[in-house]
């Protein structure tokens, strides 16, 4: 859902991720560069870290309690493990953790989307591996386009928008980009042994992850409605399309509709083809895999041991048999480009609304 207005920021936190898998000396100072050629105040912030990110978000948005300034807009240079960190302090300026903002709280998805009309958005500069959250929102437009164009207010090349994200029953996080399990959750631990860089690593990683792979004793719940119940590859719940930056597992997503959508892959599809299937953007096509949509979704492993799941590229070493994650309506605030420009490049083949793929 696109904000009444989209002004042009007047003042930006720049959080930068140095050890992000491109963020370079050079691909910074063009950043930096940029925003203070358009704005009148920019502060900087380097991660030294994990949680660093967070923090300084934190930070910058208590000063509203003593009546300082405050960023409207927040730069995170990073790759998916950056923006997730600045996700979680920006949802949690709304009260996006709280029961007011999920869909069975008060005013449900039309309380969430007035939340915070003031308060900072998000903008991304892509500099890690995967860069997901970037392509969902941008596809694959230069980021130095895309940011000329937020950093302006240019509403013929950015929007500001509010997009729903997910939260992680059990923890409490929330999820931007996806929770899944199975197959690309173990992709994450065959990455940690790969020394390619960017979307190459993940490349590689799903494959090798695939060779050693068994389908495990699962269960999918669509608002209380079983969707799968058998062998499972995986399955994928969330807003984003692709994950890892090139695998197109729900490709009839929105980011504003209110609801998950989730995607789960039977012992119809072997492991060992799954990485090439989704990348080229054909997975929805075969047998045994199903789509479907809900505001609380629950993947479960039903053998009783710990399921295997990843949100945000972050692996979730928690010993429990199932996840539960339940949408968040209009939780965050961000810049993108405008909404048919992302939906041209990336529905080729979509699935129809709340469909079942057909073989």
């Amino acid at each position: 859902m696109p904000t009444a207005a989209s002004p042009a920021p007047r003042r930006a936190l720049v959080v930068v991720n140095p050890t992000a898998g491109t963020a370079g000396a050079d691909l910074i100072e063009q950043v930096l560069r940029l925003c203070r050629q358009q704005l009148g105040a920019v502060a900087v912030h380097r991660t030294t870290h994990r949680g660093s990110a967070g923090e300084a978000v934190r930070d910058a948005l208590a000063a509203r309690r003593g009546g300082g300034p405050v960023p409207d807009v927040v730069v995170a240079v990073g790759g998916d493990g950056t923006v997730h960190e600045v996700v979680r302090a920006l949802a949690a300026q709304d009260g996006a953790d709280g029961a007011d903002g999920a869909a069975g709280g008060p005013g449900g998805p039309h309380r969430a989307a007035g939340l915070g009309r003031r308060s900072a958005a998000l903008a991304i500069v892509p500099a890690g591996t995967g860069n997901s959250g970037y392509r969902m929102l941008w596809a694959d437009r230069p980021w130095q386009r895309s940011l000329r164009a937020v950093l302006a207010g240019d509403r013929s090349g950015a929007r500001l928008r509010r997009i729903d994200l997910g939260r992680l029953v059990e923890t409490g996080e929330p999820v931007l980009l996806g929770a899944c399990s199975g197959l690309i959750a173990q992709g994450l631990i065959a990455a940690r042994g790969i020394t390619a860089a960017g979307r190459e690593k993940y490349a590689r990683a799903l494959p090798e992850a695939a060779a050693g792979f068994t389908p495990y004793p699962g269960r999918v719940t669509v608002d209380g409605r079983v969707l799968h119940e058998g062998p499972t590859v995986l399955a994928n719940v969330g807003g984003g399309r692709h994950r890892g930056g090139q695998y197109l597992l729900l490709p009839g997503s929105e980011l504003d509709d209110g609801l998950l959508d989730v995607c789960v892959v039977g012992a119809g599809v072997a492991p060992a083809e799954v990485a090439h299937l989704a990348r080229q953007g054909l997975l929805h096509t075969r047998e045994g895999v199903v789509h479907g949509r809900g505001r609380r979704i629950v993947v479960e492993r039903l053998d009783g041991r710990p399921l295997l799941f990843e949100h945000d590229g972050e692996l979730q070493h928690l010993r429990w048999p199932s996840m539960t994650v339940e949408v968040l309506p209009g939780a965050l605030a961000i810049w993108g480009a405008p909404k048919e420009v992302v939906t041209r490049v990336d529905t080729q083949g979509a699935v129809p609304l709340g469909g079942v793929a057909a073989p």
